[in-house]
């Protein structure tokens, strides 16, 4: 896997295909090889193949897992997707990221516009919702005080949530081999990877100026039993003028997995749509009727 140096540290990342370049970021519990389904689609897509890169977060073997806690945080993680570009000479590229990932990768186009070309947010959202951002966040600190007193990450109980227990459902096999990845991940960085990036990390209603403004288009995904990111991606919808939101039924937090077939489609379906001028903003109207008292298309 290859790798490059940023703020002290060796991040590493998967690379594959050639094209236009799509950079996936991982939630906080997956890492890398959660996008494995990914890579191989984008990569040799028979039609619209693309350059699929995925990074490896800090904190995320085989990336280096500092013991320092400001080495953690969100804006870290921002600028390692720019760092990551500028390694490789990008100078444009989509972002796809799912849960913390997708969080990072609204982020870094709303601080690096120029820089991205369309984003896709799936399972986007916890903790943004403010009714129950602060229980959120009691449970992120608590959490990582468990998984550094204990030193391990309790894969199971956390595959066994009310919102990832949908895979298991889907495809058992599936969700045995996130157990097994999560299990290896070190307990320093998962701990301060809670501390740092999930408890520390802004509302998202603390860039609604930002989000109401971006021109960048975004396609939102969401389960519809992923219960702490419901409420956020439909404001983010609402917010965003050039965006789109799908809601897959009977569906949790680990779309990429538990819909790999569907989620690269709807996906692939969106770069198209953008590449063809067919994602347009939606109408500026305030619905009072339905009627509408001017063509905004003519």
């Amino acid at each position: 896997m290859p790798s490059f140096q940023h703020d002290g540290l060796t991040l590493h990342y998967e690379d594959e295909g050639a094209g236009k370049p799509i950079i996936f970021l991982h939630e906080f519990g997956g890492d890398t090889r959660s996008w494995s389904d990914q890579l191989a689609y984008f990569s040799t897509h028979p039609d619209s193949s693309r350059r699929a890169l995925a990074l490896s977060a800090r904190g995320y073997p085989p990336s280096d897992v500092p013991d320092q806690p400001d080495k953690y945080g969100w804006q870290q993680n921002r600028d390692d997707v720019i760092a990551l570009l500028d390694h490789l000479s990008i100078e444009q590229a989509d972002l796809v990221g799912l849960s913390m990932g997708g969080y990072i990768a609204l982020i870094t186009a709303l601080a690096y516009p120029d820089r991205i070309g369309s984003v896709v947010c799936a399972s986007t959202g916890s903790g943004a919702y403010l009714p129950s951002r602060q229980a959120f966040i009691d449970d992120a600190l608590a959490s990582a005080d468990a998984i550094q007193t204990q030193n391990m990450v309790p894969a199971e109980q956390m595959a066994l949530a009310p919102n990832r227990i949908q895979l298991r459902d889907k495809d058992p096999a599936a969700w045995d081999e996130f157990v097994v990845h999560l299990a290896s991940h070190p307990a320093i960085g998962a701990a301060h990877t809670l501390r740092e990036v999930q408890a520390r990390r802004p509302a998202l209603a603390d860039f609604s100026d930002q989000i109401a403004r971006c021109k960048h288009p975004v396609l939102i995904l969401v389960g519809d039993e992923d219960e702490p990111c419901l409420d956020a991606s439909l404001w983010l919808k609402r917010q965003m003028p050039l965006s789109g939101l799908k809601i897959y039924p009977k569906s949790g937090h680990l779309l990429n997995l538990e819909l790999p077939d569907q989620f690269n489609e709807d996906i692939m379906a969106f770069f198209t749509h953008v590449e063809t001028g067919q994602w347009k903003p939606r109408s500026q109207t305030e619905f009072s009727s339905m009627f509408s008292p001017v063509d905004e298309h003519s």
